[in-house]
Formats: structure tokens, C-alpha cells, sequence
């Protein structure tokens, strides 16, 4: 971590926290995911080695980009790009649902992209498996980006079972409710129906409180489940002596979102069917009358592109003016060193020739103390003139100059003098 600087954590996950960090070195702004765990945790170490491999795979305007990986004290890290908020926040700020106008709602805008990620996805044989809104990013120019692949994986051939425990629980399609562990693209599918009823009423379609909640509310609007789903209910060991309770009379899709376009309506029934078999695939979705019945989606294609375009061309201006303002930066920081450690050795150097100076010119008045051998013969002592210092032993040179220039003093001093 100590090439970014920590701003503030941005979201919390089953396995990790995601953190909006910049980059000391380029100051790019982006979304740092670091699991909680050290890496010793088998079950976050098998989730992290998933969603590295299947991101390594992946590369699409609608999907979250992945910059960097590395491993500090332990723990894994995943850098990814920053992107400004989620839909689930665009929900939250409009209690009345988000516009479907077919001139200027965003509602189609988001779900066509948030298709074109999962026919991304669904081309490469891997199922995202937790398509929700708060995994759902939106740029401030309008772009989507699939993020969050913890749960994502890449199917096996038919047949295979996977584990029944994924998605968010209002979003979790019947058969992983009901615990078949033989399931493929079609959750993905439930999930962006959930979605767009959500988008449009600014509340979730199925807000069970439980598993057998969940079925509940699910039977209470689309009517019982099939033979199938039956059979795996009552097989799993989970709900053992757990019975279904009765829903009494339906309230279909039509009762719940009143306001729903019939376009709309249609297309979120063709997600919420039982049968995995007849359920829409992403390929239909996209051909959906919702999309094409005002030559809409053709359109905002074009649109989408061009938008997308300006946005990379943008960020890469952006990029280099702060990779630019750093280098910059950097090389002023490196003059200023320079500059103070050239000063610094300039003064030494003067401060050392100045010593050297004053050491040879010395002037005289300047000399205070001077330290006084002396010799002298034991019998003439007492004549000789008081003028050390008692406590270093030191002789003021004026005093000792004036005294040794009278004559009684020098005719009586028979020692030796040395100045030292």
C-alpha cells in the first residue's frame, strides 16, 4: 500500500473492504479491495483466487477494471478503477423510481448495459451469480460497470452442480432458493429482472426476510412452484419439517407495479419464469420489444459509444496532466534538495575556511589567556609577580607583558618561561 494514499473506505463485502484510494505516483483516483483475512482462511483464499482468475479473463466497458494485484503482510489486494457511485444510490435519492420515459429515462439506458456486461460474461461461459444493485456502478457520465466477481464463476459442462448458496437473498432465483445445485445463466437472468422492477418503483420486488420468506413472497406473485423445485425443496436437508405457508390469492406482477409500461412488463415477465428452460435468455433480452419498439436501442447505441469514447479520451487526459503536475513536482522537490544540499555544503565549506582564518590571524588584543609554563628556582619564588590564574592556571598576557617588561622582574626570574 505505500504507493497509494488512503482517502476513504467505500463499501464492506462478505469477504473484504473496498477502499477509495489515489495513486502516489500518477494520482489516479481508484477503488482498492482488501480482504479482511490473511490469506491462511481457505474459504477467503479460494474466493479470492476465483475472482482474480475470472477478472484476468475479462475486458468490457460495462465491467469493472482491474489495474493491479498485490500482497502486503499477508493479505491480497485488488486495485480496480474508481467509479462514482452505485445504482442502489441512485434508488435510495428517488423514493418514486427512477424515469423510464422513452425520451429521457434512465431506466432502459442502465438495464441495456447492465446487459451487454452480462452477454459479455454469459459469451465467456461464466455466470456472475450476484447481480444486485449496489454491485452495480454508474460513472457520472452515465456508464455502468459490473463490479464485485466474488461469487462469479466459469461453468462446466452439463450437469455439473455448483454451490446453492450465492446471490444476495431478494435477488436469488427459485432455484438456488430451493437448493438445486444444477443451475446456469438463468440466475443472472431473475436477478436483472428483480432489478428493473426495483429501478422502477424504488422498492425490491421480493424482500423476504428469510429463505422460506423468500419463496413465499416469490409463490404470493408468480403462483406455486413447479415439480421440480418442489422436489429439490423438500430434499434439502435445510428445510427438514419446514412447510411453505399458504399464500392465499395471488398478486401478479401487474397488481404490484401498476404504472409498469406493457414493453416493460413483458420483458420483466420473460426473466421471472420458473422453468430455466423457457426463462429469457440474455440474446432475447437484448431483442426485446422494450428495447426496439421506437428504434430506441439503435440509437442509444450510437450515443453510447460516442459517450464512452469522450470518457476515455477524458481520463486519459486527466491521467496525463496529473502524472504531468507530479513529474514536475518531483523534479522541483529534486532541485530543492539539490539546491539545500549544495548550500549546506557551501556553508561547511566556508564555515571551515573561516576557522582556518581565524586561527591564522589571530589579533593580539583578541588573545585573552595564555597557559604559562614555568621553571623556577625555589629560593626566588616568592619574587616572582602574582599574575595566574588560580583556578585554570591560566596568565592574562597584558599582565604578564607589562610585568616582565620592568626590570626588577626580569632580573629576578632566573626560571624558564615558555608560552604555549
Amino acid at each position: 500500500m505505500e504507493n497509494y494514499e488512503k482517502i476513504c473506505p467505500i463499501g464492506e463485502g462478505t469477504y473484504g473492504l473496498v477502499l477509495k484510494c489515489r495513486n502516489k505516483n500518477t494520482g489516479q483516483i481508484v477503488a482498492i479491495k482488501k480482504f479482511k483475512e490473511k490469506d491462511d482462511d481457505i474459504q477467503i483464499q479460494k474466493t479470492a483466487i476465483k475472482e482474480v482468475k475470472i477478472l484476468k479473463k475479462i475486458k468490457h466497458d460495462n465491467i469493472v477494471q482491474l489495474f493491479d494485484i498485490f500482497k502486503r503482510k499477508g493479505k491480497l489486494y485488488l486495485v480496480f478503477e474508481y467509479v462514482d457511485h452505485t445504482i442502489l444510490e441512485d434508488i435510495d435519492k428517488n423514493p418514486n423510481g427512477l424515469s423510464d420515459d422513452p425520451t429521457n429515462g434512465v431506466v432502459r439506458k442502465m438495464i441495456w448495459q447492465i446487459l451487454k456486461a452480462v452477454e459479455y460474461l454469459h459469451s465467456h461461459n461464466i455466470i456472475h451469480r450476484d447481480i444486485k444493485p449496489e454491485n452495480i456502478l454508474v460513472t457520472n457520465s452515465g456508464i455502468i460497470k459490473l463490479c464485485d466477481f466474488g461469487f462469479a464463476r466459469t461453468l462446466a459442462g452439463p450437469g455439473a452442480k455448483y454451490t446453492e448458496y450465492v446471490a444476495t437473498r431478494w435477488y436469488r432465483s427459485p432455484e438456488l432458493l430451493v437448493g438445486d445445485t444444477e443451475y446456469g445463466k438463468p440466475v443472472d437472468i431473475w436477478a436483472i429482472g428483480c432489478i428493473l422492477e426495483e429501478m422502477l418503483t424504488s422498492q425490491p420486488l421480493f424482500p423476504g426476510n428469510s429463505d422460506i420468506d423468500q419463496l413465499y413472497r416469490i409463490i404470493k406473485c408468480l403462483g406455486p412452484l413447479p415439480k421440480r423445485q418442489l422436489e429439490a425443496f423438500f430434499k434439502n436437508p435445510l428445510f427438514v419439517g419446514i412447510r411453505i405457508p399458504e399464500v392465499g390469492k395471488l398478486i401478479p406482477l401487474e397488481i404490484k407495479i401498476p404504472r409498469i409500461s406493457p414493453y416493460a412488463l413483458a420483458f420483466l415477465k420473460s426473466c421471472l419464469i420458473y422453468d430455466t428452460s423457457k426463462r429469457a435468455t440474455i440474446e432475447q433480452l437484448l431483442n426485446s420489444p422494450y428495447f426496439h419498439h421506437d428504434h430506441w436501442a439503435n440509437n442509444f447505441d450510437i450515443k453510447l459509444k460516442q459517450v464512452m469514447e469522450y470518457e476515455k479520451e477524458q481520463n486519459e487526459k486527466v491521467k496525463k496532466k496529473k502524472i504531468k503536475k507530479l513529474n514536475e513536482l518531483n523534479k522541483h522537490n529534486l532541485k530543492s534538495k539539490k539546491d539545500c544540499k549544495k548550500s549546506m555544503e557551501n556553508k561547511n565549506t566556508n564555515d571551515i575556511n573561516n576557522k582556518n582564518k581565524q586561527k591564522q590571524h589571530i589579533p593580539i588584543q583578541q588573545h585573552q589567556y595564555y597557559i604559562i609554563t614555568h621553571e623556577v628556582n625555589e629560593n626566588k619564588s616568592s619574587f616572582i609577580p602574582s599574575i595566574f590564574s588560580k583556578k585554570k592556571n591560566m596568565l592574562s598576557y597584558k599582565s604578564f607583558q607589562k610585568s616582565c617588561l620592568t626590570k626588577a622582574t626580569k632580573s629576578l626570574i632566573n626560571g624558564v618561561i615558555h608560552i604555549k
